[in-house]
């Protein structure tokens, strides 16, 4: 029978194809990131050849009110944190991939996780940028289990999928993605068609045995996951371990997740026995100075199903340049910004002339729009240099008004800040609790001017 060859050419950065190779991608207006793709082999008679693996998806036709919603059992990892950021544990057959900066931790934390599984749960740890003695060094540095756990020093697809269906692993773990590759694949690992059709025969083999497949992904210099964008619309679960070289905190965040909410935000902190999970993030953010200085507030944020409690400071000086800096760490660069305009129609208070600059202590990003209460008042304490109270909490939505707009968990909000030894809220005069909460007093308010008053 003859076979004919079919290609695409792919994107690099936005996973556009296209049927011929172009110098432009016309939809990311990117120059020179077309990469041939080899599509796979398919015959005259239009039947594509497949790699067959045990197991086959159901092709049946039915309703929605024919399929069984049995809960799907989840594989508990053993680290709460990790169980928190996943949705609740491992599904059976789910595809996950993990991605963070160079030492931030991936293979420490999949590698304790693996340790802990593998005393109930058969598991293949499939390394491909270490040797099995590397491995086995930090294992034994770590004080892990290693008993249990098997692991394959090993780049080809090919052997990776047939050995691990002789051992029938439950976890399967590849580290990394990057450095696998494929025989009928002309190109060098790393590339995009490597990348791409590594991760789909490994995630097929995932599906049909029932096997959770994770993988590990190398970042690129602006932090993204490196490889063709439909790597990520591959897998289910996309991960992200975050961390700056100076801090000994790590975070991992859910960027995706089929099988749970993509909030979620779990902390690690990096230990001489790896890492282990901080269960009350909130007292790590807030560890202050004996004497609070000006520019300082703590907020209440949100993270997936929880409060957190972080520091939030704002530098005002004077301006030396023609256009003053406005510089955020944190938090979204154009919302102080417009931060600053309302403060100045509503408030009555300009620093068109001053740099300004805002961090979130501790290295915590802050998505939500429940920070810019606490923003406003930061910039305005630094601005008169005069300190805030110590056991004061704000948190509250700034509308372009200059109205103070309710946020989501107002309670759960300020039971937790009262739970730290905070006395004092200023909050949206909705987000006042219809009974008092003991030992605090909440100061509602619903313009600017009210905040400023109440400071």
């Amino acid at each position: 029978m003859v076979t004919k060859t079919k290609s695409a050419y792919v994107c690099n950065d936005c996973g556009a194809d296209y049927r011929k190779w172009q110098g432009q991608c016309s939809e990311c207006n990117a120059w020179n990131t077309l990469s041939e793709v080899r599509l796979g082999s398919a015959t005259r008679g239009g039947k594509v050849l497949r790699s067959g693996f045990a197991g086959a998806v159901d092709s049946s036709v039915k309703t929605l009110a024919e399929i069984a919603l049995d809960e799907i059992p989840r594989i508990n990892t053993g680290t709460g944190e990790l169980d928190l950021v996943l949705g609740g544990g491992l599904v059976p057959g789910s595809a996950i991939l993990v991605g963070g900066e160079p030492g931030a931790g991936k293979s420490t934390l999949l590698l304790q996780t693996l340790c802990k599984l593998a005393e109930n749960h058969t598991a293949l740890y499939v390394t491909g940028e270490e040797s099995p003695q590397q491995v086995a060094m930090r294992a034994h540095r770590l004080d892990l289990p290693t008993n249990k756990l098997e692991i394959m020093a090993e780049t080809s697809v090919e052997t990776v999928c047939a050995i691990a269906e002789q051992k029938r692993p439950k976890i399967l773990v590849v580290d990394s993605i990057q450095v696998m590759h494929m025989e009928e694949v002309s190109s060098a690992p790393g590339s995009v068609s490597q990348v791409r059709e590594s991760a789909s025969m490994l995630v097929r083999f995932a599906k049909q045995t029932g096997t959770v497949l994770i993988l590990v992904g190398h970042v690129t210099k602006d932090g993204s996951l490196a490889g063709p964008k439909v790597l990520e619309h591959m897998i289910d679960c996309s991960l992200m371990l975050e961390g700056s070289s100076d801090s000994h905190f790590r975070t991992l965040r859910s960027n995706k997740n089929r099988f749970g909410a993509v909030n979620e935000l779990g902390v690690f902190a990096m230990t001489d026995k790896g890492l282990k999970e901080v269960a009350n993030p909130s007292a790590i953010f807030l560890q202050r100075g004996e004497e609070v200085s000006s520019g300082s507030v703590v907020m209440v944020v949100w993270e997936g199903t929880r409060p957190l409690l972080v520091e939030l400071q704002a530098l005002v000086d004077d301006s030396h340049l023609g256009n003053p800096r406005r510089v955020t760490v944190g938090l979204d660069h154009n919302r102080l910004s417009m931060l600053l305009a309302v403060l100045h129609r509503h408030g009555g208070i300009a620093v068109g002339d001053q740099d300004v600059f805002v961090n979130v202590v501790g290295g915590v990003k802050v998505l939500e729009t429940s920070a810019d209460l606490a923003l406003i008042l930061s910039v305005v304490s630094s601005f008169r240099d005069s300190a805030l109270p110590e056991d004061l909490v704000v948190f509250g939505e700034v509308g372009l008004a200059g109205e103070i707009r309710p946020v989501a968990n107002g309670q759960e909000r300020l039971r937790e800040a009262a739970k730290h030894g905070f006395t004092r809220a200023i909050v949206p005069a909705a987000n006042v609790p219809k009974l008092p909460i003991k030992g605090m007093t909440v100061i509602p308010v619903r313009r600017v001017t009210e905040a400023l008053e109440a400071l």
